[in-house]
């Protein structure tokens, strides 16, 4: 558990500590606090000639208190739950940044061509499947799991039936963005992600118990304790009003909604299990409804994944901190941007990569897709395509597949090898090299 915070009384002779706060809030320690919105576990370490950690906490509490607004939920016979966020300069300056490179508005030809976009779209699909999986504790390696998906194999185990669980949920989001969220949609985002990974009777409903708890997975500690289960279709019903509407005068930055929701089902907990997939999907979804085309691009579990402590730590330093979910909403920002990072360097890795493609392009009659093949099966003599990886990867149909294949092995490049009756596996043919050459 992390460590409660001193108490911060804001309202007790607030006009003279608003003097004070205005003065040292420009002071670079309390400024790197406000930057990065650390926690008291992390400000108490800090040293500073002039003032405490418990001086900078108020100083850092205070400024915060000012600036905070408050989304409330509706709970059972008109109660609230309510969260707390404020959006410093800081945080502002990486919306920007966000809003800028990613958002609604700007052209998907600006950074990536027709080919690029549908073979860029299935590797990320692909991604965020296995690691948002893999944050739940699917093991298996990318490398099985992207083949599962290529060649449509069927799931043989729970890890990979949660992959194509999450393969297919995404799928179904990109289909339904532009949709308002309900309590059917709920479900059917609960069913998609738990599929043949939990009991029938807890698939697509809300848990009917007070028996679930989020554990510290070392230590077996609770860590969280969900609002009771009778007040569940109420909070939700709420929750999705709070999704579908975003009024003028109770605005809030797409992003920064996006970031709440995603807290807010993990905080309510609302099943008994695959609440944390369903998490990502509505902040997935969310963003995708409200424009941020290149969501669809990234995969943004695969940095939660490499995060994973700081995004435990996001939840409970919003519950310890009297519910301020800005803590959640940098923590979200962060992988947003790691996110977009890496996207630019694996586009630009596949550029350089594209060049390379040149030397089958001057072959008779092949097109960029199987140009694409020939230079896979050329860097790696060991693999194989089937018609349905093919036609997975590019997302076309299986007929226009199964001709890139057969046209290459009656070029000689690839050979056909039979499984059964239906199927064949297509590899690397004997006289591939000499054809490349001549």
């Amino acid at each position: 558990m992390v460590e409660k915070a001193p108490k911060i009384n804001v309202d007790k002779d607030l006009d003279d500590k608003l003097f004070s706060v205005s003065l040292l809030n420009t002071l670079p320690i309390v400024t790197k606090c406000q930057r990065e919105y650390l926690y008291w576990d992390k400000v108490k370490y800090l040293n500073d000639k002039i003032l405490s950690p418990k001086k900078i906490w108020s100083i850092i509490k205070l400024a915060r208190f000012i600036h905070t607004k408050n989304v409330k939920i509706k709970e059972y016979k008109n109660k609230t739950l309510s969260v707390n966020y404020n959006i410093n300069e800081y945080l502002q300056q990486k919306l920007h940044y966000l809003d800028f490179n990613f958002g609604a508005g700007l052209q998907k030809e600006q950074l990536l061509s027709d080919l690029d976009k549908q073979k860029y779209l299935n590797n990320a699909i692909m991604e965020e499947s296995i690691f948002s999986s893999m944050i739940e504790g699917a093991t298996t390696t990318r490398v099985k799991a992207k083949d599962m998906l290529r060649k449509d194999k069927k799931p043989k185990n729970k890890s990979e039936q949660m992959i194509l669980n999450n393969y297919k949920t995404i799928q179904f989001i990109s289909e339904h963005k532009e949709n308002e969220v309900s309590l059917e949609k709920l479900f059917e985002i609960h069913r998609l992600v738990t599929e043949n990974t939990l009991e029938k009777e807890s698939i697509g409903v809300f848990r009917s118990n007070n028996e679930v708890h989020v554990m510290n997975e070392v230590t077996g500690e609770i860590v969280h304790t969900p609002p009771d289960y009778g007040k569940l279709r109420d909070l939700m019903v709420s929750f999705c009003d709070f999704f579908n509407n975003n009024s003028e005068k109770d605005f809030v930055h797409p992003i920064v909604k996006a970031s709440i929701l995603h807290f807010l089902i993990g905080y309510i907990h609302p099943f008994v299990d695959g609440n944390g997939r369903t998490a990502r999907a509505i902040f997935y979804w969310y963003l995708l409804k409200n424009g941020y085309w290149l969501t669809e691009y990234m995969s943004i579990s695969r940095i939660i994944m490499k995060t994973k402590t700081q995004y435990e730590k996001a939840y409970l330093y919003t519950e310890i901190d009297e519910m301020d979910v800005t803590y959640f909403i940098h923590y979200q920002v962060k992988v947003l941007i790691r996110a977009f990072e890496d996207l630019k360097l694996y586009v630009a890795k596949k550029k350089k990569e594209e060049k390379t493609l040149s030397k089958y392009f001057k072959l008779n009659n092949v097109n960029e897709r199987q140009a694409q093949i020939l230079y896979w099966i050329e860097e790696d003599e060991d693999r194989f395509f089937t018609v349905k990886e093919i036609e997975n990867i590019y997302s076309i149909t299986n007929q226009t597949a199964r001709n890139d294949l057969e046209e290459l092995v009656l070029s000689g490049f690839l050979k056909k090898i039979p499984i059964n009756k239906k199927s064949s596996n297509y590899w690397k043919s004997d006289n591939f090299d000499k054809l490349l050459n001549n």
